[in-house]
């Protein structure tokens, strides 16, 4: 039975990380004489260049997202695990229901710190950076999204 559920809890940590993925902001380009000449693929070429480029100067994308999620997401799970200890021993089984509410909490977290306010825009300093560089090469920056 424990291998089972730690498939599963596999499996939503798979899920969870697919979704993060998502969840990142990108400049938004509007169609110019450049980028219509270049095409959407080049633009998306610089588009990762522009960042690597910023990243490698100095500014940073994400303005302490990533810690605010491990700590969001290690509340959740410590507050799962306690309740989930709690009901477990009502119902006869404290370890598993540990387990379960470790697993759920952690979830919620992870969750509540991706997609509530723990979710910011990066920082100034880096889209900043993006912008210019990506104007630097004749693209028009209408936004971030």
């Amino acid at each position: 039975m424990p291998y089972k559920s730690g498939k599963i809890i596999i499996g939503v940590g798979v899920v969870l990380l697919g979704l993060s993925a998502c969840a990142s902001y990108q400049p938004v380009l509007y169609p110019n004489a450049y980028y219509q000449s270049v095409g959407k693929m080049v633009a998306d070429q610089d588009i990762r260049e522009c960042r690597q480029l910023a990243e490698s100067s100095g500014a940073r994308e994400g303005s302490g997202t990533a810690g605010n999620t491990a700590r969001r997401t290690a509340v959740g799970a410590g507050a799962g695990a306690a309740s989930g200890a709690v009901g477990g021993a009502i119902a006869g089984s404290a370890g598993r229901g540990a387990m379960v509410g470790a697993a759920s909490g952690a979830t919620y977290g992870l969750l509540s710190a991706m997609f509530g306010s723990g979710t910011a825009q990066p920082s100034s300093a880096y889209t900043n950076f993006v912008n210019r560089c990506l104007r630097d090469k004749g693209y028009e920056v209408t936004g971030w999204q």
